[in-house]
């Protein structure tokens, strides 16, 4: 799918994370070269945002990044990453048990849109993933990933912190549409960081 999606000289971005039963699965987009763990010789885990900086003070925002380990994030190049450090990384994400993925696993060379028909035959794969994995509640970043996912028009700004409930394998899943925090979304980083904190606060009254 790589080869008829995305661009055949990078590979594919999987997941990383608390792959059992975590507390929040993070549904992005779809991955970019800008990720390092796309190239070919890289040797380390193929998970979301590996090499980058700005996805990571969401997390860092939410209380769900360690301070030392942020900063050496937003000090290191991209080239600087190692398959080590991105370990290290997403052994703090599961620690957190969180768990990030793509809706669609392939990667392009830029940030070019995806149609939605690439990203329907991608939603197999994740349904999938999220009934292995699952998480306890799904955040969905952006119109387009919670419109697909979900099967119907979603606009972000008029159903936040509304829950929607999707039925993956017979079991129900709670799932909130979120802004998207990066990129052309960076504006609304600030929107996006307080109805994730909300559904923290949630799960956390809610044991």
């Amino acid at each position: 799918m790589q080869n008829r999606y995305g661009d055949p000289n990078l590979h594919s971005i999987y997941y990383g994370g608390c792959m059992e039963k975590p507390d929040i699965c993070f549904v992005f987009m779809n991955p970019t070269g800008r990720n390092i763990a796309s190239r070919p010789e890289w040797t380390g885990i193929r998970a979301p945002w590996v090499g980058t900086k700005n996805i990571w003070d969401l997390f860092h925002l939410l209380g769900k990044l360690d301070e030392g380990l942020y900063q050496e994030i937003k000090n290191r190049k991209a080239g600087d990453w190692t398959p080590e450090f991105a370990d290290q990384v997403y052994q703090e994400v599961a620690k957190n048990r969180m768990y990030l993925t793509n809706l669609g696993k392939c990667t392009l060379s830029d940030a070019q849109s995806v149609s939605n028909a690439v990203y329907r035959a991608y939603l197999p794969l994740l349904e999938n993933e999220i009934a292995l994995v699952d998480p306890k509640a799904i955040v969905l970043f952006g119109n387009q990933v919670s419109s697909v996912f979900l099967g119907s028009p979603i606009s972000v700004s008029k159903c936040r912190r509304a829950v929607f409930h999707q039925t993956i394998h017979n079991q129900a899943y709670p799932c909130y549409p979120v802004y998207y925090p990066v990129g052309n979304g960076r504006s609304n980083l600030g929107k996006a960081v307080e109805d994730i904190a909300w559904l923290i606060h949630k799960l956390e009254s809610e044991l």
